[in-house]
């Protein structure tokens, strides 16, 4: 995922050195089927999201993640819960650490999704059972399960 002008600006200040970060996750149900994404760089399915950019409400950071990813609009429909530490934690290849603390949002799509081919390659359509077989970032299942 390419980084924001903000994140940008505060790396120059503190280069590789953790920072915390506000994020947003789609949980993206028809049904019993959850929409998860893989990204191109990666065999790990995961939930779409990211960043909130600063003066932004986090439900309008979803909106816009969601659609610069897919092309398609959502409809929140409530908040399954916010999530951070260990699990979100990550160390990019080119040393940067990050920690992230999501608030993850039950949504319905409002069109139709594609990949953009930039940040997610893959899109598709799982329920609970074909989900725990798939390679997945672990901290999703908690996500989903909180989801019911």
């Amino acid at each position: 995922m390419p980084m924001s002008d903000y994140v940008l600006s505060i790396r120059e200040r503190i280069g590789n050195d953790f920072l915390l970060l506000p994020g947003v996750t789609a949980v993206i149900r028809d049904g019993e089927r959850f929409l998860l994404a893989r990204a191109p760089h990666s065999a790990e399915w995961s939930l779409i999201g990211g960043g909130v950019e600063p003066g932004e409400q986090p439900a309008e950071a979803l909106a816009r993640e969601v659609f610069e990813e897919t092309g398609a609009a959502v409809r929140i429909t409530g908040i399954v819960g916010a999530y951070g530490g260990e699990p979100l934690m990550v160390d990019y290849p080119n040393g940067d650490r990050v920690g992230y603390v999501t608030t993850a949002y039950e949504c319905r799509l409002a069109g139709k999704a594609n990949p953009d081919g930039e940040e997610i390659a893959e899109l598709g359509w799982y329920t609970h059972e074909e989900i725990r077989a798939l390679p997945r970032q672990a901290w999703i299942d908690q996500v989903l399960a909180d989801a019911g």
